[in-house]
């Protein structure tokens, strides 16, 4: 097995998984520590080192909440479980799992960012275990990168200093993490000619600024998104947006310094990151990507539906109880009054399909709410499919049973133990069928990642259900419940109802 590998900056070894055929490299820099004078500043090379480094044990992660002791939130029940996770303002480190026996093997390769919203998530939450996939033929890496303040916080003084790079910092440790995964790759017996970047979340939200970023010719040949693509619809819905003015969050940035006290970046560059993280807690605004005209041009999910985005084939989808667009109205004249100025002379189609004229008012709210990932993904795979470019989009809907005390249903996040095959560290009582959909589904995205086709095999030697491309005549996508199965079947009246008027809007 290869469990000692010479990379860029130096010899690194290795452990063996739980199964003995992978090999894991854990807490391996790919950048120099963001401290000091790297402190809100583009990632730098990262020095050699003599001998050799034990990659053994994950690095610290970034500077973030601890959520630990929530036990309402069910994210800390459902992996943010340890309270005293070392954490650090040094963690541009990366983690790879491989199967290779040598570097010549020229293994696919597959790129993870973790979720979070831009706030908050690690590298080594449990259900991100690469071994799975590794298990495959995948070379699996996850990359850490900066959170909240640290990672997006903006300032005047920051772009006059660095134009070329003035924001983004946690976007271009990304950068940073792939662009070392295409020199060193080889080493783990990885192809980086096959690279295959995916997150979900905030890194979904990643992936499509990395994809839309002109920054990023040929690092990769794929992509996945999961639950990372957002549409406006109804007024008054909070959704995350990725490309707000550079201008605007400076002088919220300004602001801040002056809640730090301080005056200068040189000033702000002294303080201990642990008073800047409390200090961030208690401003308590989130920092997200801006567009920087640099490596971030506009709004991601706008410049997608531009065409303006590298031409790779796309695997995307949602899990069915996550982000529902919800009517802001409280009564029937309010809600009127919303789909006239929304749809304007289509307003009575709308009020039709929402059964406005026999409802109560809480009827035709839950009538018109609707999962706002899955419009946005509609959307975006029907200007995929319009654009001639002729690229696959494959599109999934997870609406597995989930188990538990807490009947959570299909929540966000909830698929990555399914994708990852990671259900045995859960806490949930997951039984027989449960294990073959994540058998499936880490077979699909594997394959996908592979080949850019998920279809294949399943372990048993069947073929799997066939997974079709989704198009304008067949927007069709994989639902994955109790099993996997390919369903042809129409989006609702009232969601081709709200695309089209999408396009109409825009036109």
């Amino acid at each position: 097995m290869l469990r000692v590998v010479n990379v860029e900056n130096g010899i690194v070894r290795g452990l063996p998984a739980a199964d003995p055929r992978i090999t894991s490299f854990k807490g391996i820099p790919f950048a120099a520590p963001p401290i000091g004078e790297n402190r809100w500043r583009a990632p730098q090379p990262a020095k050699d080192w003599e001998g050799v480094l034990n990659a053994f044990e994950f690095a610290p992660i970034s500077m973030q909440a601890i959520t630990a002791n929530d036990l309402n939130n069910i994210y800390t029940r459902e992996w943010h479980v340890d309270p005293d996770i070392p954490m650090d303002e040094d963690c541009l480190y990366l983690n790879v799992w491989t199967p290779a026996r040598s570097a010549d093997e020229k293994l696919p390769v597959f790129v993870w960012f973790f979720g979070g919203g831009f706030q908050v998530g690690y590298t080594s939450e449990m259900e991100f275990d690469g071994e799975r996939m590794a298990r495959r033929g995948i070379v699996v890496v996850t990359v850490n990168y900066r959170l909240n303040t640290f990672g997006f916080l903006c300032h005047p003084e920051i772009t006059a200093e660095a134009p070329d790079a003035p924001a983004n910092f946690g976007l271009l440790d990304q950068q940073a993490g792939l662009r070392w995964v295409k020199r060193n790759i080889a080493a783990f017996g990885g192809d980086p000619e096959n690279i295959t970047i995916g997150g979900q979340s905030a890194g979904g939200g990643s992936v499509l600024c990395q994809l839309t970023s002109p920054q990023n010719e040929g690092l990769f040949n794929r992509a996945i998104i999961q639950s990372g693509l957002f549409a406006p619809l109804y007024p008054n819905n909070r959704i995350p947006q990725v490309g707000v003015s550079l201008d605007e969050v400076e002088q919220e940035g300004v602001k801040f310094f002056e809640f730090l006290g301080v005056s200068s970046l040189s000033e702000a560059r002294l303080l201990d990151a642990k008073y800047i993280l409390d200090k961030t807690l208690e401003y308590n605004k989130f920092w997200t990507p801006v567009a920087d005209g640099v490596f971030c041009i506009g709004n991601s999910f706008k410049l997608f539906l531009e065409n303006k985005r590298w031409q790779v084939p796309l695997l995307m989808g949602h899990t069915s109880n996550e982000f529902f667009s919800v009517p802001d109205v409280k009564s029937h004249e309010d809600f009127k009054n919303m789909a006239i100025d929304l749809f304007g002379e289509c307003a009575d189609e709308y009020l039709e399909l929402c059964q406005f004229q026999n409802s109560n008012l809480q009827d035709i709210i839950k009538n018109a709410s609707v999962n706002s990932i899955e419009y946005a993904i509609r959307i975006a795979a029907r200007t995929n499919a319009e654009s001639g470019a002729n690229l696959p989009l494959y599109y999934y809907n997870f609406d597995a049973e989930i188990p538990g005390w807490d009947n959570p249903g299909a929540f966000h996040s909830v698929e990555l133990w399914f994708t990852f095959e990671t259900l045995a560290k859960c806490w949930r009582p997951f039984v027989g069928k449960h294990y073959d959909l994540a058998r499936q589904m880490c077979n699909y995205w594997t394959n996908f990642i592979r080949s850019g086709d998920p279809n294949g095999k399943d372990s048993t030697g069947e073929e799997m259900p066939r997974w079709e491309p989704y198009t304008v005549d067949a927007p069709y996508g994989m639902v994955f419940a109790d099993k996997a199965e390919f369903v042809k079947e129409q989006p609702s009246k009232l969601m081709k109802f709200l695309v089209n008027q999408y396009f109409k809007r825009s036109s």
